[in-house]
């Protein structure tokens, strides 16, 4: 009779707190998604906090990922890799199409039509210079309204920026609160620096295209795509709010990038 009190009172007690992670993990090297790790391999820290790892599941979804297209003054070298990428969607994905110089603009709303993509990409001018970051702010701001399934930003670009309004950090903090993640491109590492940021702080990874494209693991659009729909949800305890401070890592495997995104 006690032992049932005892079992009937653990089962009416409240779950625990918890808080939920978006993390993607790859190989520096080869571009490629890790994908048996466990929770005990993760090390969360919120500042100087140590988050516990209570349950790590890797994952592949369905996405909704809106391509931000450089079509800058030098923009056109990334336009064949974009018709690559393009080529990547399973059917129930969508696609939408953002070009950015000095502005931004919608000029392929989300479809699964490659051929709408393809004819989008096709009819773009060139000019003027890149706003990488406010073009990834307007296109998180108002370009996921209709989503239904993980929202991604594909930022194809030469990999220059010009004189932004916005900073990093504001576009860090509106895709954490709109939970976007950000994979970016690039074909010469001038910001290299600032979009291994980005993709770190959002759940994100970096690419370098040029790299991928002369190394010996085939094209490199499949496995940018492959990255973008593997990615891992933690647990952890606790539901406090998780700062911008934070840090995951994964030790004893190599060299990797490992980013995170909060979850709601």
């Amino acid at each position: 009779m006690l032992r049932g009190l005892v079992l009937a009172a653990i089962l009416a007690a409240p779950a625990l707190p918890a808080t939920k992670l978006l993390v993607t993990v790859i190989e520096q090297k080869s571009g490629k998604p890790v994908t048996d790790l466990k929770a005990e391999d993760f090390t969360v820290r919120d500042g100087r906090t140590q988050r516990r790892v209570e349950a790590a599941e890797f994952s592949q979804r369905t996405m909704d990922v809106m391509l931000l297209l450089d079509t800058s003054l030098v923009g056109e070298m990334v336009q064949p890799l974009a018709h690559n990428l393009i080529e990547q969607l399973q059917p129930k994905e969508q696609m939408a199409i953002v070009s950015f110089h000095s502005s931004a603009d919608l000029i392929q709303d989300f479809t699964s039509s490659r051929e709408l993509l393809r004819q989008s990409i096709a009819g773009v001018k060139y000019g003027n210079t890149p706003r990488v970051l406010d073009a990834l702010y307007a296109a998180i701001d108002g370009g996921f309204q209709n989503s239904i399934f993980r929202r991604v930003i594909l930022l194809l670009t030469t990999g220059a920026e010009g004189n932004s309004r916005v900073s990093e950090r504001d576009v860090v903090r509106l895709a954490r609160r709109n939970g976007v993640s950000i994979y970016p491109v690039y074909m010469i590492g001038y910001e290299r620096s600032m979009f291994e940021r980005l993709a770190r702080q959002t759940g994100g990874a970096c690419f370098n295209a040029r790299d991928m494209s002369r190394s010996a693991s085939g094209p490199p659009d499949p496995r940018i795509f492959e990255v973008m729909r593997s990615h891992y949800t933690l647990t952890l305890s606790g539901n406090l709010a998780l700062g911008e401070n934070l840090k995951v890592e994964v030790a004893g495997r190599g060299r990797l990038q490992v980013s995170a995104l909060p979850l709601d």
